[in-house]
């Protein structure tokens, strides 16, 4: 069981250290990112809009 987690430690270690493909991981967190900050940007837009419209259309 010890070699096991030992194998498994050293595997991790080798991994954390390696570089290629850690660009590509940090653009997809960054888009993912933009993603869901332009998402609440357009949900929160939407709705003032709508209660804006809703307001207007009461005053009519």
């Amino acid at each position: 069981m010890l070699s096991l987690y030992v194998k498994a430690s050293n595997f991790l270690s080798r991994l954390a250290k390696r570089e290629d493909g850690v660009t590509a991981i940090e653009y997809a967190l960054i888009a993912g990112a933009v993603v869901v900050a332009i998402y609440l940007l357009v949900q929160k837009i939407g709705t003032s809009t709508s209660a804006t419209f809703s307001s207007i259309n009461a005053a009519v």
